[in-house]
């Protein structure tokens, strides 16, 4: 992984991005949306604060810190929980890319001695410090005007995810 990207400051707030392995569009299936549920679970339990996301076609935008466990570690727990509980859903729905969607996911997955089974998200979370107030505004600018199908948009909203920055309380 590059030096570049990484969690430095355990207090900082960063900008993340995790894409599905070959940028698979899984999330424009409405019953594949459910991985932004798992967010809760993170934050509830270990201390992930999101003060801005949005889900796109084949990845997740995050504006995030922390106030318990290093985002390294929230990060990796996230993508293992909804790597499972994807392909599970994959697996049960009436999905006609199933068969070439799931052969990319172990394919990839049987070339890593740390997977087994499917690899559904790409390493890595590209985070990037968000330095100054101009960045974070420049970020969210970014997560607020990216071209989100209108029915992901409507579900964001509802959600009430996609707007203002929480700060942590």
């Amino acid at each position: 992984m590059s030096e570049k990207y990484k969690f430095r400051y355990p207090e900082g707030m960063y900008f993340v991005t995790m894409a599905t392995v070959g940028w698979v569009d899984l999330f424009t299936r409405k019953e594949l949306k459910h991985v932004v549920d798992s967010l809760g679970y993170c934050q509830k339990e270990k201390g992930l604060v999101i003060h801005a996301w949005c889900l796109m076609p084949s990845h997740l935008h995050m504006i995030v810190s922390t106030r318990n466990e290093p985002l390294p570690e929230i990060m990796r727990d996230f993508k293992k929980l909804t790597s499972k509980e994807l392909v599970k859903t994959i697996e049960q729905i009436n999905e006609s890319r199933k068969g070439w969607i799931l052969d990319l996911f172990s394919e990839v997955a049987d070339h890593l001695k740390r997977v087994s089974g499917y690899k559904v998200w790409q390493d890595g979370n590209h985070p990037e410090l968000l330095f100054s107030a101009k960045f974070m505004k420049q970020k969210l600018d970014y997560l607020h005007n990216n071209p989100v199908a209108d029915e992901a948009r409507h579900a964001l909203q509802t959600r009430a995810s996609r707007g203002a920055i929480r700060t942590p309380t």
